[in-house]
């Protein structure tokens, strides 16, 4: 048998596998379609092991279909690896394999897309959607979340273990309001808080380096030049993190309160549909190796960020109370979302910016009076 021949072979039997197979049902064969397309199909071309070949029998081994199903309901379901073999045929080993295989190979096609960072017109669209919120520069909440990870070496659980006395790692997320995961920091040992998260964590260099795009807004009149997460009371203040009152006294402060706290939970919101939709994150993880087990988490997410993509005209914007887009009426303060700042001076060496440059920039970020008096304006803005 030529490799024409077994081609032909595999494109006869490729429609007849998954009639046969459970993915018909499970929704599995669209996600496979958005991975690899009709006719083109990158997983194949960027990973060989999911090209069809020849065992040492001469008989055909698994198809691209049937191990991207199997990796999804793995996924999906949390089905066991030693389950599979049930439905598909397939062994244990050999379904592990398959779910690490595509796990990297998803992260490989698509991590720079549905990962990234906010560009200009992301930016743009967070702020004119914060403004409708009533918090103007506000570019999504901040949170972290905990993964049992029951096969933890016996050595690494006094480090993974936290309040619960179970090893858990920990999940940093950024979620605007449509759920979508902006930034994703996973690998801290579960003994860890949120601040000592935050001090390891990436989230604000690009920031620091004046690469982010720059953002300018105004509220109670008063000019302001970088966005801000809403995040508890655990976090410090700092001039990029906004917190609600814990002891509200005027009707001002505690409208701020209730609001803050409610648009705060649009990360806890993406959270509770990312274990929804993938349950291998809701219970707890089978795997031994960390490095594993983080790609499964950043391939739960790049595909968490597919469907929310592909929803996103569906969703219904009824959060805004003002109808009025005259600018000189409405109570929207206007934000504007620029480039790489220009002003700042680059080092021709590094091309990067200037050491003073950084540090101010880091002085602001984490200044104590920049947080006091944007809570302020927001207070009285809201």
């Amino acid at each position: 048998m030529n490799t024409r021949e077994i081609n032909l072979q595999v494109r006869e039997t490729r429609v007849r596998e998954f009639k046969s197979s459970e993915a018909g049902d499970s929704g599995c064969y669209a996600i496979y379609i958005y991975a690899n397309g009709p006719r083109q199909k990158p997983c194949e071309r960027s990973n060989p092991y999911f090209q069809r070949k020849l065992d040492r029998a001469q008989k055909l081994g698994f198809s691209s279909l049937q191990k991207v199903t199997v990796a999804m309901r793995m996924l999906a379901y949390a089905y066991s690896a030693d389950s599979i073999d049930e439905t598909f045929h397939m062994a244990e080993t050999t379904a592990t394999e398959t779910l690490r295989e595509f796990c990297k190979t998803i992260l490989r096609l698509y991590k720079d897309e549905y990962l990234r960072a906010p560009t200009n017109a992301d930016m743009t669209r967070l702020l004119d959607k914060a403004e409708r919120r009533g918090f103007p520069g506000m570019i999504g909440s901040l949170d972290c979340m905990h993964w049992t990870w029951k096969n933890c070496p016996t050595a690494w659980q006094g480090s993974f273990s936290g309040r619960k006395h179970k090893p858990t790692i920990i999940l940093e997320a950024v979620a605007s309001s449509d759920t979508w995961i902006w930034h994703a920091f996973f690998g801290v040992p579960g003994s860890q808080n949120d601040i000592t998260v935050l001090g390891r964590s990436p989230l604000f260099d690009n920031l620091v380096q004046g690469i982010s795009p720059r953002v300018h807004y105004q509220v109670n009149e008063k000019d302001h030049y970088m966005a801000y997460y809403l995040a508890d009371g655990i976090y410090p203040k700092w001039g990029t993190l906004i917190q609600s009152i814990k002891q509200p006294r005027t009707h001002q402060e505690q409208l701020f309160s209730k609001m803050q706290e409610a648009y705060r939970k649009d990360v806890e919101r993406a959270f509770g549909i990312l274990q929804a939709r993938f349950a291998i994150v809701k219970q707890p993880g089978r795997g031994w190796n960390l490095k594993d087990l983080r790609n499964i988490m950043m391939t739960c997410i790049v595909l968490h960020n597919m469907i929310v993509e592909d929803e996103r005209d569906e969703y219904a914007d009824a959060e805004s109370d003002d109808d009025d887009n005259n600018p000189a009426t409405s109570r929207r303060a206007r934000a504007n979302s620029y480039d790489r700042n220009e002003e700042l001076d680059l080092n021709p060496r590094t091309s990067g910016i200037s050491i003073i440059d950084y540090m101010r920039r880091r002085h602001t970020m984490r200044s104590v009076e920049v947080n006091r008096n944007l809570q302020r304006d927001l207070i009285a803005h809201v």
